[in-house]
């Protein structure tokens, strides 16, 4: 049997956290769980996912595992939100007391790539998901486009106050800076996790930059070489 899943700073949290006594024990292992599956499907796919597979790593009975989901699909949809969720954990929030306009897209941007640095030896659910099931309708492919779908929306909206803050230019086609914003993680992806092209990473941040050049305006392009800086206060 495979030794169990280690316990991860979110499951601990999750064992913590004061819940009613009837839930708590439920919750817990079900985020036992949910982190042993998320980590079988970076490595296997979500096709790789299964209530046997999930049933050895956690030292549980195969009936126990499948109580706490009811189908093989319901716990793929479980394991994409769960991931969303770390996603945003991880890129998305701490993006936001950065400055608004470039310098937030800028660190979004920055948090991507360092995510994708430590993904190189487990794989990006998004991207692996996607070749799964990108002509397979139903459920599961549903809330891969769904979560996929809200950060191009984070992204639409973090170029839409760029613009607003005089970063980029107002002629800027927010869609297209997404395409190739988007477009050099999938490249990353590639050279650094299968080809495993040493200095990938760098080559996706100077390519971001030359992405950033051709829509900043000279403001923008002032902030280059500036350290990020806190976002403003809203005034009363």
């Amino acid at each position: 049997m495979t030794d169990p899943t280690p316990i991860t700073p979110r499951v601990a949290r999750e064992l913590t956290k004061p819940v009613p006594r009837g839930q708590q024990k439920g919750q817990q292992t079900r985020a036992v769980i949910l982190d042993a599956a998320l980590s079988l499907a970076a490595h296997m796919g979500l096709e790789g996912l299964s209530i046997g597979a999930l049933a050895d790593v956690t030292g549980m009975s195969k009936s126990g595992v499948f109580a706490h989901f009811g189908s093989r699909e319901e716990l793929q949809i479980s394991v994409i939100r769960e991931y969303h969720t770390k996603f945003e954990e991880e890129v998305f929030h701490p993006a936001m007391p950065v400055q608004r306009g470039l310098p937030r897209l800028r660190a979004l941007f920055e948090r991507w790539v360092k995510r994708v640095s430590v993904e190189l030896d487990s794989g990006c659910i998004y991207i692996s998901g996607a070749v799964e099931f990108d002509d397979r309708p139903g459920p599961v492919r549903d809330a891969l486009v769904e979560m996929v779908a809200s950060w191009q929306a984070a992204l639409g909206k973090a170029i839409g106050l760029a613009i607003s803050e005089g970063h980029l230019r107002a002629d800027t086609d927010g869609q297209q800076m997404i395409f190739e914003v988007h477009g050099l993680i999938l490249a990353l992806h590639h050279d650094a996790r299968f080809l495993r092209i040493p200095g990938a990473l760098d080559r996706a941040r100077r390519s971001f930059e030359r992405v950033v050049s051709y829509y900043a305006t000279p403001e923008g392009l002032a902030l280059t070489t500036s350290p990020p800086q806190p976002a403003r206060k809203a005034r009363g």
